[in-house]
């Protein structure tokens, strides 16, 4: 007899359709196998069988010495992952007449099994769930850790279930298990953007402070180099305090590359919070960007719609930061194989940090660097050109004196207050770019468009020129001074470009190679 299933493969941060078809009957011998999974089963899906036989046995079936085949629609496409286990037990206990459900095939089902027949939680339940809306299921079973997940999606009906014994309720219409509930937009406005630290928990540091302000408010890239100690790390950290909430449909998005991933926990149904990814600087290529032989998102995807932090900039191999630099621009990476080409979304903030050389106190104001001629250069060379020029500000940070460190006044500048800046500048931008696709703030401009929004003054480009030839600026580097000018006139709400714009942004490349190292 056969029977039909459905389930859901995930493809990138995507799912599409899997159908599994279930066909018990004829008599094996019994020295012969009697099980078969067809379709591209990886070696999870296939050592199901094991957990779905001691699962029946648990819970009052058999499965039956008879030939049982599965099939796994579309049979191009390599099936992954032990999810599968819930949607073939049901398949087989249909074809084999132990389960009476006329609309199995109405549902999306998805879950592992345990050997005792409760379900362990699974990755991707999301997009999945995505899916399934548009199919027009009747529901989407599943196991009860990812049903607040799933539950985001309105219009399909969610029901989250324990055991084995449940989702056959379902199926059978007996009832028991009701459809999840989960209001995601209340959820969603209770929970977004709560953070742990704050900017007025640093001292002093007003002008690393203003770097960070211009640099929420524009989308621009940052490094920051200064000696240990100075304070990097920590007001790092802190930037996706000032940086725009979360809108709903960037929640749902960020969510969907941690749910593939894994990451989003059961407790957690949305990404609430601008994301912060901190790798350590020992991390492979394939690891940061994404890829495998079969194909998962790295660490720039997860910091979609958030900060990729890395400390210790020089530390981290060059072939590593090399593949950063078309994702940069590009704001997402292509992972291509010999079967599949999959997009994984990547439009992040960079914020760099390093000390200055070996030592660490190159132009410190109190200690003395003690590395030898031309160390500082060849440090600051493990950086290439092009990635360096990709970075729109250059911050030197410097230490925090004594006085400062133990004044316990509360710091006048919290990051609400600057969020409202930054977001009143957004704003401008918004309205700016509401005709352009895929631009939405002032570092996403392409070099015709900064030529046309840019616009200065006779004064204004005698005062680049300058700056272009004493510092041996770049091309790019022309551009990106451009684009924080523009971004510093938006916090001050001003639609020209004045001098004191531009004399700032300027200040912001005076880390260049030739200007720091000499």
């Amino acid at each position: 007899m056969l029977s039909k299933s459905y389930a859901g493969a995930v493809t990138g941060v995507d799912a599409q359709k899997i159908t599994l078809e279930v066909n018990v009957g004829g008599v094996v011998a019994v020295s012969k196998q009697a099980w078969w999974v067809v379709g591209l089963p990886d070696s999870a899906v296939r050592e199901g069988f094991q957990r779905i036989d001691a699962a029946f046995k648990n819970n009052g079936f058999r499965m039956m010495r008879l030939k049982t085949v599965v099939n796994m629609a579309p049979a191009d496409i390599k099936k992954e992952g032990s999810a599968y286990d819930l949607p073939i037990a049901l398949g087989v206990l249909r074809s084999s007449g132990q389960l009476v459900a006329k609309d199995l095939s109405e549902y999306m089902i998805m879950g592992e099994l345990s050997l005792d027949g409760s379900l362990r939680p699974i990755k991707g339940a999301l997009p999945i769930a995505i899916m399934a809306l548009k199919e027009k299921y009747k529901g989407f079973i599943l196991p009860r850790q990812n049903a607040k997940e799933a539950a985001i999606v309105e219009g399909l009906k969610v029901y989250g279930v324990s055991n084995l014994m449940e989702a056959i309720d379902i199926v059978e219409g007996k009832g028991g298990v009701t459809e999840f509930k989960y209001d995601s937009k209340d959820a969603f406005a209770q929970a977004k953007n709560k953070y742990s630290v704050d900017f007025s928990d640093v001292k002093g540091q007003e002008n690393i402070k203003r770097a960070l302000e211009i640099s929420a408010a524009g989308g621009h890239n940052v490094i920051l180099i200064g000696p240990p100690g100075a304070g990097k790390t920590m007001l790092a950290k802190r930037l996706p305090t000032i940086l725009p909430p979360l809108s709903l449909d960037e929640a749902l998005e960020t969510t969907k590359i941690h749910s593939v991933t894994g990451l989003l926990g059961t407790d957690s149904a949305l990404v609430t919070a601008r994301p912060f990814r901190a790798p350590h600087h020992t991390i492979s290529d394939v690891a940061l960007v994404g890829g495998g032989s079969n194909p998962n998102p790295g660490e720039i995807s997860l910091a979609h719609n958030g900060v990729l932090f890395l400390d210790e900039l020089p530390e981290f191999k060059r072939t590593v930061l090399e593949v950063l630099r078309q994702p940069m621009e590009m704001r997402k990476v292509t992972i291509s194989r010999a079967k599949v080409s999959v997009d994984y979304p990547a439009s992040f903030m960079l914020v760099a940090s390093m000390n200055p050389c070996p030592c660490g106190y190159y132009n410190h104001p109190d200690k003395d660097c003690v590395c030898g001629p031309g160390i500082v250069k060849r440090y600051l060379n493990k950086i290439s050109g092009p990635l360096l020029d990709r970075i729109d500000l250059h911050v030197e940070v410097t230490p925090v004196s004594y006085n400062e460190l133990s004044d316990y006044k509360p710091a006048e500048i919290r990051s609400g207050d600057i969020s409202k800046r930054v977001v009143r500048a957004r704003l401008i931008q918004e309205a700016r770019f509401k005709k352009q696709k895929d631009i939405y703030c002032n570092a996403q401009m392409p070099s015709r468009m900064v030529r046309e929004l840019c616009q200065i003054s006779e004064q204004g480009l005698g005062l680049l020129k300058t700056a272009m030839e004493k510092l041996q600026l770049s091309a790019r580097a022309y551009d990106r001074i451009l684009k924080v000018a523009r971004t510093v006139a938006d916090l001050e709400g001003q639609d020209a470009i004045s001098l004191e714009h531009l004399s700032e942004a300027i200040q912001y490349r005076s880390l260049d190679r030739e200007g720091w190292a000499g």
